[in-house]
């Protein structure tokens, strides 16, 4: 899959920036991945209705890795954090990898993620140390499937309402649990239509924002239809290289409690976020 150029409207910095400016320093190219095709029969109704059994189950922890690779050097972005599904809100402590050049670590920085923004603590670039940073999600080429450096765990959830061409792996563990590993590929245009209003924008940028709209999943379910495990592999170009994208978000303990607290308008900063 390629993608357009992503572009930081309104003068919006993000966490993937950071990663390419890290990458970059490699001078590296690369490509992309396709998943499997197969006759998916009754495995896709199930996999659609992912978003749905979150909501139901209303909150769980989370943990995510967005691998970055072009060429023959790979970046990986963490995540740690909770997400409350039926608020739609999640916060996640997001680590950066380090500078290549030697440079000093990156401090790790605060996501709270909300339908239609995401917001950034300890951003950095010129932004000061007690502020956020918020940015609108569907102003974002991607819908911020990407520029986090995280994807919203429900967001990726919706993702797969566009699924098509699903095929039943096999059965695994995911976090000591038993779970059904299926494969296959999601359009993004058709589950922005297919998504609930609080993802639709989002989405429907991304869908706008990719070339090439179709993206190869791995989703894991447990016997309850509950997401344990799906990863996304993303292919989109940065300046002229192909940079691949795998974003894999993790669920566990669910129905454990999620505080997000969004910050005070005032804390917010407004001025110029430097790349």
């Amino acid at each position: 899959m390629v993608a357009q150029q992503h572009r930081r409207r309104g003068g919006t910095m993000a966490v993937a920036a950071t990663v390419m400016g890290v990458m970059a320093a490699t001078g590296c190219s690369g490509g992309g991945a396709v998943a499997d095709e197969g006759d998916g029969g009754g495995t896709v109704d199930e996999v659609v209705r992912a978003a749905d059994a979150l909501e139901r189950a209303r909150s769980s922890r989370a943990r995510t890795a967005m691998e970055m690779a072009t060429g023959g050097t790979r970046v990986t972005i963490r995540g740690d954090g909770g997400y409350d599904f039926a608020r739609r809100t999640g916060r996640l402590t997001v680590v950066l990898p380090p500078d290549p050049a030697g440079a000093d670590e990156h401090e790790p920085i605060t996501e709270l993620l909300t339908p239609g923004a995401l917001y950034m603590k300890n951003r950095g670039a010129g932004v000061p140390a007690d502020k956020w940073v918020r940015v609108d999600t569907a102003a974002l080429d991607d819908g911020n499937l990407v520029t986090g450096g995280a994807t919203d765990p429900l967001a990726a959830a919706e993702l797969l309402r566009g699924a098509e061409q699903v095929t039943f792996v096999g059965e695994t563990e995911v976090e000591g649990e038993r779970v059904r590993h299926f494969r296959g590929t999601t359009d993004i245009g058709r589950a922005a239509r297919a998504a609930r209003p609080h993802a639709r924008a989002a989405l429907a940028a991304a869908a706008k924002g990719f070339a090439d709209r179709a993206v190869p999943f791995d989703v894991y379910l447990d016997d309850a239809g509950l997401l344990r495990k799906v990863r996304h592999r993303f292919t989109f170009a940065n300046e002229g290289r192909a940079v691949a994208v795998t974003s894999t978000t993790v669920l566990f303990d669910f129905g454990e409690p999620v505080e997000v607290r969004l910050p005070a308008q005032e804390d917010i900063y407004t001025g110029k976020v430097e790349v």
